[in-house]
C-alpha cells in the first residue's frame, strides 16, 4: 500500500502507517515544517520503519505531489484541511494522487472546525471527485471517509 501522510507533524500517525504498510509499502509525508519532517524521520529509525517512509516539503499553495498520480491508496488528512488556504485546491490534489477507489481520512477539531464549516469542507471534497462513504466517531473530531470515484 502506498500512502500519503498530509501534515504529519512528527510522525504520530505515521509510524504506525510505516508499519501497515509492510516492507513493501511506503508511506510519504508532506508538510511545510522542514524541522517536523527531519524529527518524524529521527524517530522512524529509532522505529526501524525509516526505510518505509519518504518526507517532502511543500507549501502553502501546493503539495507538490503531481509525480505521484494515480499511485495512492490511502491519504491521511488530519487536522490539516482548516489549515490550508484552497480547500478545493487541496482537494483537487488529493483526487489526482489516489488511485481508482482509493480513501481519504478527512479529520477536523470541533474545536477549531464548526459542523457547518465541515459540512462545507466535504461539499468542496465532493466537487473535486471524493464522496462521503462513512462517517466516523472520533473523540473531539468531526470525520468521514472519503473515496476517489
Amino acid at each position: 500500500m502506498h500512502v500519503l501522510d498530509v501534515g504529519p507533524a512528527m510522525g504520530f500517525f505515521t509510524l504506525p502507517l510505516a508499519r501497515l504498510v509492510g516492507p513493501s509499502g511506503q508511506v510519504i509525508c508532506v508538510d511545510i515544517q522542514e524541522k517536523m519532517l527531519e524529527a518524524l524521520m529521527r524517530r522512524a529509525r529509532r522505529a526501524n520503519v525509516a526505510a518505509r517512509i519518504e518526507t517532502r516539503v511543500c507549501d502553502t499553495e501546493s503539495l507538490r505531489a503531481d509525480d505521484l498520480t494515480l499511485q495512492i491508496d490511502f491519504v491521511l488528512a488530519f487536522y490539516v484541511v482548516h489549515e490550508v488556504g484552497d480547500a478545493a485546491r487541496f482537494f483537487g490534489e488529493v483526487h489526482g494522487v489516489l488511485r481508482h477507489r482509493g480513501r481519504v481520512l478527512f479529520a477536523e477539531p470541533r474545536g477549531h472546525v464548526s459542523e457547518r464549516e465541515f459540512q462545507e469542507a466535504l461539499s468542496v471534497a465532493e466537487a473535486n471527485g471524493l464522496r462521503k462513504v462513512e462517517s466516523l466517531n472520533i473523540a473531539r473530531s468531526h470525520a468521514a471517509i472519503l473515496e476517489r470515484v
